[in-house]
Formats: structure tokens, C-alpha cells, sequence
């Protein structure tokens, strides 16, 4: 849309070429600079009042943080009425009496009485004012999308790195229980954890990330856990294409969310249990699918506060355009299923 300032450029520049155009017209052999120079002389106080008005009245009274309509017209009517009396009174005393009509007899628009002049000065100025409320209606609108755009991103952030804390406690309780176990191994595991944290703290501050890099971040994950774990009771499977093309990106620590919720609640120390989890990739979205054991005593606390954040975050996202779809049907199967649009790297 074109900008307000050179909206004006524009019609002031078509109201000065008015006269040479006139000329043209009129099909004069030569075009008449005195009669050009005469309509100028008319318009140049309609000039004035406009860069009186629009830089000066409007912004200071109509405009400003502390609106005065009524010194507005005021000063308005009074800065119109001494521009054309003015006008009129140094004509009366300085003008040629001997001086041809303008244009060949035919009069200038211009030429009119002071009370018109008066008149069509207040229909400028408010043609002006309203030109000047339609463009701050704009930019107001405009500065609401962008608060609408900051809010959104700073919900996001504040819902994603409220998971944080949750995956990072997990994880230093399975690193605590590795250390009776096997202290060297436990060293080892640390040094995994902090790969993991490095791609927490620096590659989740991105709007999306490669499908292959959370990927590999959901497997540490699932090695660390896997520690914790009787491996004779907990059957764990995790299945995702051989090849992902490297454009293909999502937003980051969302599956991560389906995953510990899985381990949390789906896992029993003293019952077999299992987790599966499949990923699927398409060129336009990204399937994916959790599915863990329940057990009487996990089965009510199955939803937490992860899955309502990542519901949260799955809506400012993606609108409607995502598909999640939480089977609770077998009490002793929780299944998730999860489809998003990709994002391209």
C-alpha cells in the first residue's frame, strides 16, 4: 500500500501539473507560463494550509497522546480564515486590474470568494484528517499483528521451556540410579546427557529442527532410559525411516513430550511393560505414533502437565492444520498419535 507521505507527494504533484495540462488542453500554441504562474499563485495557500494542518494542527491536537478536538477546530478555523483573508486582502491592494482573465477568459477553480475559499479549506483539511485517521488505523492494526506475533512466540517459549526441568530431573534420576550400578558407565552417560542438554538449551531456541537431528535426540533419550530399567520387563521399540531427507523439520521438544509421558506412566518396575514409538515422514507432514502399557495405579494419572503444554503449543503453532488423537479405550493400552505439517530447512 502506498505510504501516507508519498500519497500526498502524489496528489500535489497531479494539483501543480493541473495548469500546464490545462494549457495543453485548451490547444494554445504556446503555453501560457504567466497564466501557469497565476494558478500556482491560487494554489499556493491551499499548499500552506495542507503542510500547516498536516504536519503541524492535526499531529499537535488530533493526534497527539492527549486529543483536544475543540482547540482542533479552533485553530483550524482560525489558521484557514487568516490564510484567505490574508490572500484576499493583499490582492484587493497589489493586484493589476489591467490583467487578462486567466486562461483565455476561463476562470481558475481557485478563483472563487474568500467564503468559498474558507469552505473548501475545511473540506481539505478534513479530507486530510481522514486520510491521516485511515493510515493510523493501519499502522495500529499492523503494530497489534506484531504483539499478536510477540505474545505468540513468547507463550511457545515459556510452554516449551517448561519442559525442560521436567526431562532434565528424569534424566539426572537415571543417571543417580547408574551410579550404584556402575560408575564408569554413569561418567560415560553424563557426557551423553550433556550432547542432550546442548541440544535443549541451543538448537530448541530455533523455531524448527531437522527431523533427523530430534530423532537422534529422542534415541539418547531412550538409551539413558533404558538404563533405568529392567530390560526383561520393559520391551522397547522405536521405528523411523532409514533415510529422512535433511529439509524436512518440525518444531523442537515436541515428541520428546510423548516419549517421557510414555515412560512415566507406562512403565512398571515389578509388571512386563512396553513402549512403541513410530515415526513416519511424508513430503508435506510427519506421522507419528506412541503407544505404552497401563497399569492400574498409572492408568488416571496418564494426562500431565506436558501433554496440556504441548496441546497448548501444537494450537499457537499450527491452528487447526495438526491432527492429535489420544486413545484411552484399552485400559491397558495409552496410544497417541501425533500428525503435523513439516517445515522446510
Amino acid at each position: 500500500m502506498i505510504g501516507e507521505n508519498l500519497l500526498y507527494v502524489l496528489v500535489w504533484a497531479v494539483i501543480i501539473l493541473i495548469p500546464i495540462l490545462n494549457s495543453k488542453m485548451l490547444s494554445e500554441e504556446h503555453v501560457s507560463l504567466t497564466n501557469i504562474l497565476t494558478v500556482w499563485q491560487k494554489i499556493a495557500p491551499y499548499l500552506l494550509l495542507f503542510i500547516l494542518h498536516n504536519y503541524l494542527i492535526a499531529p499537535r491536537l488530533l493526534f497527539s497522546r492527549h486529543r483536544r478536538i475543540f482547540w482542533y477546530l479552533v485553530v483550524n478555523l482560525l489558521t484557514i480564515t487568516v490564510i484567505f483573508s490574508s490572500i484576499t486582502l493583499y490582492e484587493e491592494y497589489t493586484s493589476d486590474r489591467t490583467t487578462p482573465d486567466l486562461l483565455n477568459g476561463k476562470a481558475s477553480f481557485t478563483d472563487l470568494a474568500l467564503h468559498w475559499n474558507i469552505l473548501l479549506g475545511f473540506f481539505m483539511t478534513g479530507l486530510n484528517t481522514g486520510i491521516k485517521f485511515l493510515y493510523q488505523s493501519l499502522r495500529d492494526e499492523q503494530q497489534m499483528e506484531v504483539l499478536k506475533r510477540q505474545n505468540l512466540i513468547a507463550e511457545m517459549e515459556y510452554l516449551k521451556y517448561q519442559i525442560n526441568p521436567h526431562f532434565f530431573m528424569n534424566t539426572l534420576n537415571n543417571i543417580h540410579a547408574l551410579i550404584d550400578i556402575d560408575a564408569e558407565y554413569a561418567k560415560n552417560t553424563v557426557i551423553e546427557l550433556s550432547k542432550m542438554m546442548r541440544y535443549v538449551l541451543y538448537e530448541s531456541g530455533h523455531d524448527s529442527i531437522s527431523l533427523r537431528q530430534d530423532i537422534q535426540f529422542l534415541e539418547n533419550y531412550i538409551a539413558l532410559m533404558r538404563i533405568r530399567y529392567d530390560e526383561k520387563r520393559l520391551d522397547i521399540r522405536f521405528e523411523y525411516p532409514e533415510t529422512i531427507p535433511a529439509k524436512v523439520a518440525i518444531p523442537p521438544l515436541l515428541l520428546i513430550v510423548f516419549v517421557e509421558n510414555a515412560f512415566k506412566h507406562g512403565v512398571s518396575y515389578n509388571r512386563d511393560s512396553f513402549i512403541r514409538i513410530r515415526i513416519d515422514c511424508r513430503d508435506d507432514a510427519v506421522a507419528s505414533e506412541i503407544t505404552n502399557s497401563r497399569h492400574k495405579k498409572q492408568a488416571a494419572a496418564q494426562a500431565g502437565i506436558g501433554l496440556e503444554n504441548v496441546r497448548k503449543r501444537l494450537s499457537l503453532i499450527y491452528g487447526s492444520r495438526h491432527q492429535l488423537q489420544i486413545d484411552e479405550s484399552d485400559p491397558d493400552v495409552y496410544s497417541v498419535r501425533l500428525t503435523i505439517p513439516v517445515f522446510h530447512a
